[in-house]
């Protein structure tokens, strides 16, 4: 069946008000920020300058990038470099273990850039993080936000054999979009990565989609399908923004109207829990995804 194609779509101009943001504030945000500062911890919530980061840091829940700060693909969307990544650093397991630790945080999501390099894509460091994170902090769950590992099998199963409590691994778009935006990755390959997970004896995996980047509402919902076909239980959608004028441009602002329908959509499937908000991020409420 053919899709019709949004085309020739002028990029919008200037951001609409839902996508304001307050500063993020409270104590629980102050007294962490102080600890990042003081003792050179870093996590995505601050070196992406995520909207979400006061609301997630109250609630005891910050994600960190392992691996370095390269990646070795280039995706449309992305503001992480691209290029020749550095030497693997095996005590980032302890520095990130220990950056949990001082900041006291409760839920942590962990991620990394694609290390397409590696002979092990990284799995390895991925695992050992994890058993790091546990031994110093046993009362800390973690989420795990994977790259596709090439949807090598042996790699994914370094991941299942430590057993985060979530499983994470984002398709970003919609099928048609896919090798305009994400370039080196593929969407059967994403969908065949989490379905893996699932039957493996992951108790809980989750997805999530950016929107804005010319697809159709009915791409969004097959979408929406195709990871519930494959058991998916909890699913982020939110809004594409543009990093840098070197990345694809926005092509459409959602409505909080459009991304309320596809929460009612995802719920209607079957999925556990569907954050749809323009702000949203792939750990938004992420601690909220255990239950």
């Amino acid at each position: 069946m053919s899709v019709a194609v949004k085309e020739n779509i002028a990029p919008p101009k200037g951001k609409p008000k839902w996508l304001r943001v307050k500063l993020p504030t409270g104590k629980k945000y102050t007294q962490l920020r102080g600890l990042v500062e003081k003792y050179d911890l870093h996590t995505i919530c601050t070196s992406g300058s995520c909207p979400n980061m006061g609301e997630c840091w109250g609630e005891g829940t910050a994600t960190f990038m392992i691996l370095g700060n390269i990646c070795t693909r280039s995706c449309g969307f992305c503001g992480v470099k691209t290029g020749r990544p550095e030497d693997v650093d095996w005590a980032e397991p302890e520095k990130v273990a220990r950056s949990i630790k001082i900041m006291g945080i409760k839920h942590a999501v962990i991620t990394s850039v694609d290390r397409d390099d590696l002979k092990d894509m990284g799995s390895i460091i991925w695992a050992e993080t994890v058993q790091a994170i546990r031994r110093m902090n046993p009362e800390t769950t973690l989420e795990t936000l994977l790259p596709d590992f090439q949807g090598i099998e042996k790699h994914l199963d370094r991941i299942i054999a430590v057993s985060p409590e979530v499983v994470s691994h984002n398709m970003e778009t919609v099928k048609r979009l896919t090798r305009e935006v994400r370039i080196q990755a593929k969407y059967e390959r994403s969908l065949e990565v989490l379905r893996y997970l699932k039957e493996k004896g992951i108790n809980r995996t989750k997805s999530g989609i950016m929107l804005g980047l010319g697809e159709l509402e009915e791409e969004v919902i097959q979408t929406l399908k195709d990871l519930r076909n494959v058991n998916v239980d909890v699913v982020t959608i939110g809004q594409y923004l543009q990093p840098s004028k070197k990345h694809l441009p926005v092509k459409e602002f959602i409505t909080p109207e459009q991304f309320k329908k596809y929460e009612e959509i995802g719920l209607e499937m079957g999925f556990r829990h569907v954050e749809s908000g323009a702000l949203v991020r792939s750990s938004y409420k992420a601690h909220k995804h255990l239950l």
